[in-house]
């Protein structure tokens, strides 16, 4: 049995795996998708951003279906339309972010919801939120339960790695910590939503089983799925954590490390 004999979905990351530092996904790899595409594969990407940071990259990835925020939303890139979305309870949030602050009292928060993107003053967004957030404490944030899709929580002089340790001891019976990698930023979800069990989800409705999903990730937050595809590969540069638990390891990003295992799959087909 080869890889290609069972491979009938590729699962994507996004950031530092198919888009490169400049933001865009390179020619060839978009023809590796389209080549999957037309034998018959599904080509799905599974990211840690919101759908509004998905939307500019239908014209260079395709009408795929994209699982955004770490598993929180299955989200259709050619209809723009949100299918499927798993929520944190407020209550999970307003317990949660004061057992972090324990430990780290610099800590602030931001939410990332159905309703859009809301944060504590302390809170500074690092991209086009800004513009459009909603600002105040959090049980003002929550009241109307906005549909929180993902908590943030950010300390800027502590590691990321360091951070999702502190949050996941302090809260990680409430939520589901991981990170993609930005330092002092750990990214927080509804307790047992991941990536893996959003592309569960999916590849069941497809009627694909597991053992014949190949997974692309080069962060934290990539390992569930990886764990759970048949077929994992860390991209090269990629978080130790992560080229530790694939099965194999790819080019980086920059030299196109994803379409290289497909064209070579779809060549032994």
């Amino acid at each position: 049995m080869t890889a290609t004999e069972r491979v009938r979905l590729v699962a994507t990351d996004l950031d530092g795996t198919v888009v490169r530092r400049d933001g865009s996904i390179s020619p060839r790899t978009r023809a590796a998708f389209d080549a999957c595409r037309a034998a018959g594969v599904h080509v799905v990407a599974v990211t840690g951003r919101p759908p509004r940071w998905v939307v500019d990259l239908a014209d260079l990835f395709g009408p795929v279906v994209v699982v955004c925020a770490n598993g929180a939303i299955t989200f259709d890139l050619g209809t723009r339309t949100v299918l499927g979305s798993h929520t944190v309870p407020p209550a999970a949030v307003l317990e949660a972010v004061p057992a972090v602050r324990r430990e780290l009292p610099g800590v602030s928060a931001a939410l990332e919801t159905l309703e859009g993107f809301r944060h504590e003053p302390a809170y500074v967004p690092r991209y086009d939120a800004r513009r459009t957030a909603v600002v105040g404490e959090l049980p003002e944030l929550l009241a109307d339960d906005p549909g929180v899709v993902k908590l943030l929580l950010r300390e800027e002089s502590t590691p990321s790695d360091r951070l999702l340790d502190v949050v996941r001891r302090a809260a990680g019976h409430l939520v589901e910590p991981t990170h993609s990698g930005m330092d002092g930023l750990v990214e927080v979800s509804a307790r047992g939503v991941s990536k893996a069990s959003a592309l569960a989800e999916l590849a069941a409705g497809l009627g694909v089983d597991a053992s014949e999903v190949a997974a692309f990730g080069d962060m934290p937050n990539d390992l569930p799925m990886l764990r759970w595809a048949g077929h994992s590969y860390g991209i090269g540069g990629g978080h130790p954590d992560v080229l530790s638990a694939a099965g194999g390891v790819t080019a980086p990003c920059e030299e196109d490390g994803v379409a290289q295992v497909l064209e070579r799959l779809l060549a032994s087909t």
